[in-house]
């Protein structure tokens, strides 16, 4: 097996699906039984949550994401941090895009699909698909990522370099 390919299947083990109620944390919040802070568990994996700093599809901070903060269930948090010790050796980092997404979120999303008259982001993130079409394949009423364990992540280089991974952050493309 190639280091490629075992970094695939590592990668791979991230794809855990669970159920948890929906919740908005602000900076310092409690979070809900089985969730956590990934900077706790995993401080080494860069983040760049973009729907917080608003570069991303819609150009704006987006509704729910009150903190800076990656949070996701324990057990996403521990296999990111098993793949992150993975590729260490290599000079090798994850980096965290998006993680828990709150259903405000998912709700600007929706919202931001109707409005039509905002197409300040198609050539970057949607260039090839009209942006009503983003409703079902692209951009989901309900989200995976509302169960804590979906996470939307690259891997960088030694000086933080994005490895070329087909695709940036959020393309809406079948080459995504």
């Amino acid at each position: 097996m190639t280091r490629c390919s075992q970094l695939r299947l590592l990668l791979g083990i991230i794809l855990v699906q669970f159920s948890a109620a929906s919740f908005s944390p602000a900076a310092d919040d409690a979070l809900p039984k089985g969730f956590v802070y990934l900077h706790e568990i995993a401080p080494s994996i860069v983040l760049e949550i973009r729907y917080f700093n608003g570069n991303n599809f819609t150009a704006k901070r987006v509704d729910g994401y009150e903190a800076n903060k990656c949070i996701l269930t324990r057990q996403a948090a521990l296999a990111l941090r098993s793949v992150q010790d993975e590729l260490k050796p290599f000079g090798l980092s994850l980096k965290v895009f998006d993680a828990y997404r709150p259903q405000p979120a998912v709700d600007h999303f929706v919202r931001w699909v109707r409005d039509l008259q905002d197409t300040e982001t198609k050539q970057t993130y949607y260039p090839n698909i009209a942006k009503k079409d983003l409703i079902g394949d692209y951009i989901a009423p309900k989200s995976g990522h509302t169960r804590g364990s979906s996470v939307d992540l690259t891997i960088v280089g030694p000086e933080g370099e994005e490895l070329d991974m087909g695709s940036g952050f959020d393309f809406f493309d079948k080459k995504s």
